[in-house]
């Protein structure tokens, strides 16, 4: 064992009363360096998680099909494939497992791809293990209350005769002149949360709290990204909004247009 290791282990922290775990939640770990698997997969079961490894992208998609981990920790340079490519398949599949990405790479483009993916939260290496493990009992709280909520009777849907937009947020569909929308999970939220109150403006905050939650570990290029990523699918011209508009220096507000 690594010094560095030990240190991890030594140092890692005892649950949190405040914040408890969901005692027993699978966590897949994916990552090449036996280091940190080693020290990762300690530090989960100190925090009452049972931990999953794979070492290359074909393992760890064959135990997200047979272990069904509630949370994956998911390295972008793999063997076999990148994280890129496992997080991009996994959604494809229509799995909303929650995903933090790994990453030695401090790019921003390299932070919005692997939202643009599909990740959910990202950390940048060397990570500590505290953060680390704060990010995951994150996850799996929004996880909860995504669940809880989707389980409670839906909100009336919600239409735009102007736009000719439908949304129903039962069965979390989205369609635009009878054409079915293909939107990831915050891309749907943040349109329903928008489009329900049409001529209000969300500060970043406000969308960020109301879409990712309070727990959520984003930086502050997340929501413009979204943003943009509706407008390519719901405006005529992406490059001039009409009706998802920026109100410079305060959000953003879904607009319908005067008939």
């Amino acid at each position: 064992m690594t010094s560095a290791v030990a240190e991890l282990r030594t140092t890692a922290p005892a649950a949190d009363p405040g914040t408890p775990a969901r005692t027993g939640a699978r966590v897949l770990v994916v990552d090449d360096e036996p280091a940190i698997i080693d020290a990762v997969s300690y530090n989960l079961r100190q925090q009452g998680f049972v931990p999953i490894v794979a070492s290359d992208a074909d393992t760890a998609l064959r135990l997200m099909r047979d272990r069904e981990p509630e949370v994956i920790i998911l390295d972008v340079m793999l063997p076999s494939g990148s994280g890129f490519d496992v997080c991009r398949l996994i959604r494809q599949s229509g799995n909303r497992v929650p995903i933090l990405m790994l990453t030695a790479r401090v790019s921003e483009t390299d932070r919005v791809h692997g939202l643009e993916v599909g990740a959910d939260d990202y950390l940048i290496k060397p990570f500590g293990m505290r953060e680390l493990m704060a990010r995951v009992r994150a996850l799996l709280r929004r996880s909860v209350t995504t669940a809880s909520a989707e389980a409670t009777p839906a909100s009336p849907t919600i239409a735009s005769a102007a736009l000719g937009l439908l949304i129903d947020p039962e069965k979390r569909e989205a369609n635009l002149h009878e054409k079915p929308l293909t939107l990831s999970r915050k891309e749907f939220d943040l349109l329903a949360l928008l489009a329900s109150h049409p001529g209000r403006v969300f500060d970043r905050q406000t969308l960020l709290d109301r879409v990712w939650g309070e727990d959520a570990y984003v930086d502050d290029r997340t929501v413009p990204v979204h943003i943009r990523w509706l407008r390519e699918k719901v405006e005529p011209d992406p490059s001039r909004p009409i009706y998802i508009q920026t109100v410079r220096g305060v959000g953003y507000r879904f607009e319908i247009p005067a008939s």
